[in-house]
């Protein structure tokens, strides 16, 4: 059973940093994807970022040059540095990882930009 747990939420003012954390454990097998999803309230959950377990990248549009994914595969743990933060990117960011067909989910981490 693989479990994941996000760390590194919170309020910051807009034009602030965050970094996520997400640490996965368990039977991982290769090749895999980690990634950030956030869900705003009233809306539908959406893709933020994914990195695959040889290094490639994925963005969505809307945090292309302000967000960025990376992971440490020895210590099975991705990380979502968020910078230029501004109002709408506000919601629950949820870890993802695809292993073996299967997903698995954190439990969110609250991110509030608000002056």
């Amino acid at each position: 059973q693989v479990q994941l747990v996000e760390s590194g939420g919170g309020l910051v003012q807009p034009g602030g940093s965050l970094r996520l954390s997400c640490a996965a454990s368990g039977i991982i097998f290769r090749p895999n994807v980690m990634g950030w999803y956030r869900q705003a309230p009233g809306k539908q959950r959406e893709l933020v970022a994914t990195v695959t377990s040889g290094g490639s990248t994925n963005y969505a549009d809307s945090v292309k040059g302000r967000f960025t994914i990376s992971r440490d595969t020895a210590k099975a743990t991705a990380y979502l540095q968020m910078d230029s933060l501004n109002p709408e990117d506000t919601a629950v960011y949820y870890c993802n990882l695809v292993t073996n067909r299967v997903n698995y989910w954190g439990q969110g981490t609250q991110v509030t930009v608000s002056s």
